[in-house]
């Protein structure tokens, strides 16, 4: 008789070992780089959106 599994949980823990040099001072640097990225891109669609 076969068996029928309906619900499969998975669970996994994610450890970036490389990155664990990285000091808070450049993660802080690419966070603010990743913001600054956003706000240009949110205002040059905004900026689009007008011109229509």
């Amino acid at each position: 008789m076969p068996i029928e599994i309906k619900e499969l949980n998975i669970k996994i823990n994610v450890e970036d070992k490389n990155n664990s040099s990285e000091t808070n001072e450049s993660k802080a640097d690419l966070k603010d780089s990743i913001i600054k990225s956003c706000v240009e891109q949110v205002m040059e669609i905004l900026s689009q959106a007008k011109e229509r």
